[in-house]
């Protein structure tokens, strides 16, 4: 199984270059984010995922690990292929994905190319306990995966105005529970536009 190769990208268009190692040129299949990333001439370090069927071998690059293995979480979702998962990928960084997959972000990831609105709630339904909230930090993350409370009508009215639920948190975490929701809602605004 190849895991990885490093070589220098020798051709590219919009969703596959041409990585040569050793005289071999591999073609792997890109996402928009490694085609703005990768320049013809320059040597990279691919992570590479393999899908072998029964009438196609093809190879798959990713700049890092994490855009990998969250490529293969998309393709372990029912009815979504490699080219939906890249669409998806595509979209924006690894973390951006996560976050709104953890947020319930139906409309982001229907901005993918070929992704409905079925496919995006699938996507969420069976992913968002896979990739948590995506925090700046692992010690970060832990305090908002044990500290976001669901029943918070300011958290809600936040998350309804458009916010995900790690900024809504991050907004409400340092104001006082005690306040009515009301206020608390209005010192939270006001700290997210500062």
């Amino acid at each position: 199984m190849i895991a990885s190769l490093a070589g220098e990208i020798t051709d590219k268009s919009l969703n596959s270059a041409v990585l040569e190692v050793n005289g071999v040129g591999y073609e792997l299949f890109i996402s928009a984010q490694e085609f703005e990333e990768l320049k013809v001439g320059d040597k990279y370090k691919l992570f590479v995922h393999e899908s072998i069927r029964e009438d196609a071998f093809d190879l798959y690059g990713f700049i890092d690990e994490q855009s990998k293995k969250l490529f293969e979480l998309l393709i372990s979702v029912k009815n979504i292929g490699p080219k939906a998962a890249l669409a998806i990928l595509s979209i924006g960084p690894a973390a951006k994905i996560k976050s709104a997959i953890a947020a319930g972000d139906i409309n982001l990831l229907m901005s993918a190319k070929g992704v409905g609105k079925k496919a995006a709630e699938q996507v969420i339904v069976e992913l968002r306990d896979k990739v948590g909230l995506v925090a700046t930090s692992d010690a970060e993350d832990l305090v908002l995966r044990g500290a976001i409370d669901q029943s918070d009508e300011a958290m809600q009215a936040l998350i309804s105005l458009g916010y995900t639920e790690q900024e809504a948190f991050s907004f409400l975490k340092s104001i006082d529970p005690g306040l009515p929701v009301d206020e608390r809602l209005n010192l939270a605004l006001k700290g997210a536009n500062k």
